[in-house]
């Protein structure tokens, strides 16, 4: 991989290793150390991804008018100084407002960083999004492994050290990427239909069908967050064994990651194909899940769910990256980030409502009904948009 491409992943791992200290413990430090109901966490959570959303897009549209390195460097201040001030005032209701600071800062960086990727090394194809997701689950690793250590030890400790990490990622940024703004055409970019302004092109079109699917996806996967990681405390699972969880997932991620691009590689499957085949391992691990009692039970359910989103995550930000036209790279990427955000806003609000309402067994139902939703929206995502099949012959694995 080109050295600029070793810096944008660098930089992933150290951004999302800080965020790791925070994110999986944040309902848990609403309900069990701010004492608010699981609904009211929802909401808390779902501020956070509304917040991430607009970022999401004013980082792409930033990404498109100055080029990455101005663009995630705003995103990284912003998010810098916010969690400065959850460093010293982390109460009620203080930690919602820095919550919501946060999301609008990291969302701004995340599709500047995507784009960079597509643009410093566009013959990459999929191989430079699957080096920014590996990047990010190494992360998650690090970063959940090291918070459920000092959460278990003292619970606000998680807070400086995600403003640690961050300021290592500011430097990181500040001095690796600059010179990674101006961009290019890639011969895939090309081939895609280009229309100025906002027109509503067949390609975009095809990005918000798949964008839904991926959406859905991403609500039922942030259930491992919020109201499952609640249900594995009533079940006297402790919070390093839910911490666990998650570093399994990212060293499975990093370990697993070259060897589901060759099995892809050796089915010759598309994009489309991918994408459907996680979505049914998704659906599998639910299933074990509806029936876990003990850890052993919600360990296999992860490392099932971690098989899943080998096929689903990397895939969609390719798929952006074919279908946008030179000028609107970051756009797209930030339409992508936008669909995952959505997830993350209702997600822990649709679990934490049906679980406050009924029961688990009801939340297991919905979760398996969004994700047949979702392969239906992905089976239809391309029906007008005749790029995937000649574009991936020249971005194969």
């Amino acid at each position: 991989m080109p050295r600029k491409v070793w810096l944008l992943v660098a930089g992933m791992i150290i951004n999302v290793t800080g965020a790791s200290f925070l994110w999986p413990f944040n309902t848990i430090y609403l309900h069990d150390h701010l004492g608010k109901s699981l609904s009211v966490a929802g909401m808390v959570l779902m501020i956070n991804s509304l917040t991430g959303v607009i970022g999401n897009l004013l980082g792409g549209v930033l990404f498109d008018k100055w080029g990455g390195y101005k663009s995630t460097l705003v995103g990284i201040v912003i998010t810098l100084l916010s969690i400065l001030g959850l460093v010293f005032f982390h109460g009620w209701p203080l930690y919602v407002v820095w919550l919501a600071l946060i999301g609008f800062g990291s969302g701004m960086v995340f599709p500047s960083m995507y784009a960079m990727v597509g643009t410093v090394w566009p013959e990459g194809g999929r191989r430079a999004f699957n080096a920014m997701y590996v990047g990010q689950n190494v992360g998650i690793a690090i970063g959940t492994a090291c918070g459920g250590l000092v959460a278990s030890y003292r619970f606000d400790y998680i807070f400086l050290a995600n403003f640690v990490l961050y300021f290592v990622f500011f430097l990181i940024a500040f001095f690796g990427f600059r010179g990674m703004e101006d961009k290019k055409e890639t011969g895939v970019q090309k081939e895609v239909e280009t229309k100025k302004g906002w027109t509503l092109t067949p390609g975009f079109k095809a990005l918000l069908i798949v964008c839904v699917a991926y959406a859905l996806c991403w609500v039922t996967y942030v259930q491992w967050q919020g109201a499952i990681a609640t249900h594995m405390r009533e079940l006297n699972i402790s919070l390093r064994h839910y911490s666990l969880l998650w570093t399994i997932n990212g060293a499975m991620i990093v370990c697993a990651q070259p060897l589901v691009s060759m099995l892809i590689r050796w089915m010759k499957r598309s994009l489309k194909q991918q994408i459907m085949i996680g979505i049914v391992i998704f659906a599998a691990s639910f299933i074990v899940l509806s029936q876990a009692q003990q850890f052993t039970m919600f360990l296999v359910a992860m490392v099932t769910l971690t098989i899943g989103e080998l096929f689903v995550w990397p895939a969609v930000p390719t798929i952006a990256n074919i279908l946008a036209p030179k000028d609107k790279l970051g756009f797209y990427q930030g339409v992508v980030n936008s669909a995952a955000t959505v997830g993350k806003m209702f997600g822990p609000v649709v679990g934490g409502a049906i679980v406050d309402l009924y029961n688990m067994e009801v939340l297991f139902i919905a979760i398996m009904v969004m994700l047949v939703v979702a392969i239906i929206a992905t089976s239809m995502y391309d029906k007008r948009v005749k790029v995937e099949e000649t574009v991936e012959e020249k971005i194969a694995v």
